[in-house]
């Protein structure tokens, strides 16, 4: 089942966008926080987004920005400015098609179905994991904080995935050791040890202090 985002501000077009798309096998999710859509759409993890030109806060093409810094994930502008001058500012910040409004629900459809066929019969769709404002690409292994993307090493990116599909929750070292054994590595106390300085290092030289805490004598964990 593909999951889409909407953002657009309008509730009467966001219902009945989402209510059409839904009963054609979609999970379907209308943004609320216009303040903070990042943080939605990291929460929600879609494969297709439905994006507005005006909105409340930030418009349009910060929101694709946004997005695009941290994932490729099919961007669908959907707007009444449909003079060329914003058309081709939606394709330059990064969309992938544009719709003006008025719109047929079905040719809406149609497209969304179509660009969907494109982007995923032939490649797996990015997972992302988010704490603190911190997002990490399981597809690439990086981590994105504020617009900047932080390159990982392999036990670094298993240490940090991890820890942010357990957030809230302390992880045991030998939990930590068993996921990095599995790469065929062999990982002491010692040696996970060095991976998580280096890799709270990192962390450090992104904007993260202490985004790992230590449990003493138990392991790690990050927060919610």
């Amino acid at each position: 089942m593909h999951r889409i985002f909407i953002v657009e501000d309008d509730t009467v077009i966001a219902e009945s966008i989402r209510r059409h798309i839904s009963a054609w096998g979609c999970e379907v999710r209308c943004a609320d926080n216009f303040e903070n859509v990042l943080s939605e759409f990291v929460d929600f993890d879609p494969q297709l987004v439905l994006m507005d030109i005006s909105l409340p806060f930030f418009n349009g093409y910060h929101w694709c920005a946004e997005i695009r810094r941290i994932s490729k994930v099919p961007i669908i502008f959907i707007s009444s400015a449909s003079d060329n001058m914003n058309i081709v500012m939606a394709v330059n910040m990064g969309g992938d098609d544009f719709i003006a409004k008025p719109f047929d629900l079905d040719v809406l459809t149609a497209k969304v179905q179509a660009l969907l066929r494109r982007s995923y019969d032939f490649m797996v769709p990015a997972k992302l994991l988010e704490s603190g404002g911190a997002v990490l690409n399981v597809s690439d292994a990086t981590l994105t904080f504020e617009g900047n993307k932080t390159e990982l090493t392999k036990n670094e990116f298993k240490i940090m995935q991890l820890l942010l599909e357990n957030k809230g929750r302390i992880v045991s070292r030998d939990e930590i050791m068993t996921r990095l054994w599995e790469g065929n590595s062999f990982v002491d106390e010692n040696t996970l040890s060095v991976n998580v300085n280096r890799l709270r290092r990192k962390l450090e030289d992104a904007g993260l202090s202490d985004f790992i805490a230590t449990k003493k004598g138990i392991g790690y964990m990050v927060g919610e």
